[in-house]
């Protein structure tokens, strides 16, 4: 009986909650706004339930990126790592083109909400693609959704396994144009799960790339970012 009763709440609850998700990115579209503000609405904005939008990342971190990023002025990114929705939240109002984002699961209303992220006035369009990234199959996949161009931008935060974030970084690196980016997330050696050793990578990575550090707190749990510039 009380699973019954919870279906059916969260039944009731999905049509309100997709109604507050959306007015809350009409309401950040309603006026302009500062990096700041946009990387605030993507760590919380609001949403609940199935539509609950958020990032987790300490706010220093994730600033530096993004100013890295807009930077460059994107026209192409690649995110390996959905999760909440947070990141790709920034990602579409930095790309001018096309963000894709890849999980291995990415529900319907999910990648409904996900359409609308890019502003009313951008030309960008938000591909969600569910699948292994570890699959040749699924890598097929994303080159087909770029067509032949390459992405600026890359930003891997999926399988946080030392062989599994490597795997994720030379599976995707060749489809980075020179001069582009590549970013980890959870570099720092000290996590809350043991399964997180992107540091170990991130570490072998670092003697051989041009790199760039944005961590808070070098005692801190967990976080961190790790930036490598492509050659050239």
């Amino acid at each position: 009986m009380g699973t019954l009763f919870r279906d059916i709440s969260r039944f009731i609850r999905i049509p309100v909650n997709r109604a507050g998700a959306i007015k809350r990115i009409n309401e950040f579209y309603s006026k302009q706004r500062s990096i700041d503000e946009l990387v605030d609405t993507a760590m919380d904005m609001g949403s609940k339930g199935h539509y609950r939008i958020n990032s987790m990342q300490v706010r220093s971190e994730i600033l530096s990126l993004v100013k890295r990023v807009r930077d460059i002025k994107p026209k192409t990114i690649l995110e390996i790592g959905t999760c909440n929705g947070g990141t790709l939240f920034l990602w579409s109002n930095l790309a001018s083109k096309k963000v894709i984002t890849c999980d291995l699961i990415i529900h319907k209303y999910r990648k409904e909400l996900y359409n609308k992220f890019p502003s009313p006035d951008s030309s960008c369009v938000v591909t969600s693609l569910e699948g292994d990234s570890h699959d040749p199959q699924f890598r097929k996949k994303v080159e087909d959704e770029l067509n032949g161009n390459q992405v600026d931008f890359l930003f891997i935060d999926g399988d946080h396994g030392e062989e599994g974030v490597e795997a994720d970084y030379n599976n995707y690196k060749s489809l980075v144009r020179p001069g582009g980016l590549i970013a980890f997330h959870d570099i720092v050696k000290n996590q809350p799960v043991a399964g997180n050793q992107v540091y170990y990578f991130w570490q072998r990575l670092k003697q051989v790339e041009q790199v760039e550090e944005f961590i808070d707190d070098h005692n801190q749990c967990g976080y961190g970012i790790g930036l490598v510039k492509v050659a050239g």
